[in-house]
């Protein structure tokens, strides 16, 4: 059983439940497993703040997440049109990874929740994937042949699933967003048993 890492930021729990639809769609493909992670939140005091596990939830993600999966779909919330301060330090830390060439020739996927219509989503999805291509990754979207893609009118793009809470619930998902998911976690698993084949 391969794993492909879904490592995420959520605040609210928007991006947390676009996260575990990931998963569903990486758990759909025989041989592949999800391994859902999360960061903690960046503090602006400069002593470590949060405990080093969390709570509930998912696990903080580590270095060796990165070294141990066949894949990885990495998602945030839209801060002005930019990744999370907590999942950028995240990303930041793995230089030495990078140095190694961990992720080189893996394949990636991003997804990304806004609060409204125009909340920065697709400039979201291309900040997340611009330090994977730093990494050497493969990124996959999500083609038009994704019938969801063409009809949904909450949210989704071809760079990658998006949803807008509208002030809603933040986890409830429209059938479109939730299919979307479900179509980048089968994708990436799918290219990954293909590469480690």
């Amino acid at each position: 059983m391969a794993d492909v890492l879904v490592l995420y930021y959520s605040r609210k729990g928007a991006t947390e439940a676009l996260a575990r639809e990931v998963c569903k769609g990486i758990d759909a493909v025989d041989g592949m497993s999800a391994r859902l992670r999360t960061v903690p939140t960046v503090s602006a005091v400069t002593e470590a703040t949060e405990d080093a596990v969390p709570d509930s939830g998912p696990p903080y993600a580590t270095n060796a997440d990165l070294d141990e999966c066949a894949g990885l779909v990495l998602g945030s919330p839209s801060n002005f049109g930019n990744m999370a301060a907590s999942l950028k330090h995240f990303l930041d830390g793995t230089v030495a990874d990078w140095f190694r060439g961990v992720l080189v020739g893996k394949p990636a996927g991003v997804f990304a929740s806004t609060g409204s219509l125009h909340g920065g989503q697709e400039s979201t999805l291309l900040s997340m994937s611009i330090p994977l291509l730093h990494h050497g990754m493969i990124i996959v979207g999500l083609p038009y042949t994704e019938q969801a893609l063409s009809t949904t009118t909450t949210g989704g793009t071809p760079y990658g699933p998006t949803h807008v809470t509208w002030n809603r619930d933040p986890d409830s998902l429209s059938d479109e967003e939730k299919e979307l998911c479900r179509a980048l976690g089968r994708r990436v698993a799918e290219i990954a048993q293909r590469l480690q084949d």
